[in-house]
């Protein structure tokens, strides 16, 4: 909604009908990537390509939020087994820092990076109009809607990204909670974090994600529970069933309401 402003104002509740509409629509694609073009569809005089752009920029804030804390929760948890994987994979302890040093600064880097990318983001502009050429003039046009936006109003967004994020992560621990997986609140949280970085990178669809979210969790959850002495097949039904309700709260709910609310979707316009 905050977004979208900038090339035509939207209403609260059209706004949460395009992101359910999105939701649907991305059930269907790799990584979710149909949510770009289901919520463009509540636009009634705006360019369609111009929202795609601006709801993929969103989706790149969201990325940069997951990403550093996600890098920031495997980090901790490399360390925290540090003496077990130097173990298993046959390394010293000189060589475990060295390589964990080097992987740090270049997940560091690559964060800066991206940062500056995204808040200079008519730089990318820029550099897609120097791409193209004079021929793809008609297609260069839609990415000057990158000049909108400032760099205060992204750091908003990035602090909107902030707040989706930490309602995610404390929904899951709570889930965890519920189905008697008893997890101190910070191990927790740098587990889930590692969880949700792993699932925006690994290539998958949201009907198969299930399966997919269930053992990673397993494998995260389970490593730290087994160091601590207390894995079972109850702990591990419970994080296979707390990964399976935040997937149901948050996925196919929603995919089923924004499936009902986009038939009422206008994908064509009548040229006028």
């Amino acid at each position: 909604k905050k977004m979208i402003k900038k090339i035509e104002k939207v209403r609260f509740f059209r706004a949460f009908k395009a992101v359910l509409a999105g939701v649907a629509i991305s059930s269907f694609t790799p990584n979710r990537i149909g949510e770009f073009l289901g919520r463009v569809f509540i636009l009634e005089k705006a360019n369609r390509v111009e929202g795609v752009l601006i709801t993929i920029l969103g989706s790149i804030s969201q990325f940069l939020v997951t990403f550093i804390l996600g890098a920031t929760g495997i980090a901790i948890f490399v360390f925290m087994f540090k003496d077990l994987i130097t173990e298993e994979l046959g390394i010293s302890g000189q060589l475990f820092t060295w390589l964990y040093l080097a992987l740090a600064l270049i997940a560091l880097v690559l964060f800066a990076f991206l940062s500056m990318l995204f808040l200079k983001v008519s730089v990318v502009k820029d550099f897609v109009t120097r791409l193209l050429g004079k021929r793809w003039k008609r297609i260069k046009k839609y990415f000057r809607v990158f000049n909108l936006y400032r760099a205060r109003e992204l750091i908003k967004v990035l602090g909107y990204s902030l707040i989706r994020y930490v309602v995610y992560t404390l929904q899951f621990y709570l889930m965890l909670r519920i189905f008697g997986v008893e997890l101190p609140l910070v191990q927790g949280l740098i587990m889930i974090s590692i969880i949700l970085f792993a699932i925006t990178i690994i290539p998958t669809i949201a009907i198969a994600e299930l399966g997919i979210r269930g053992s990673v969790a397993l494998f995260i959850i389970g490593t730290y529970l087994n160091s601590q002495g207390l894995s079972d097949l109850n702990l591990d039904m419970g994080i296979i069933a707390a990964s399976s309700g935040i997937w149901l709260i948050n996925l196919a709910i929603p995919a089923l309401v924004g499936a009902i609310m986009a038939f009422n979707l206008k994908f064509f316009r009548k040229n006028g």
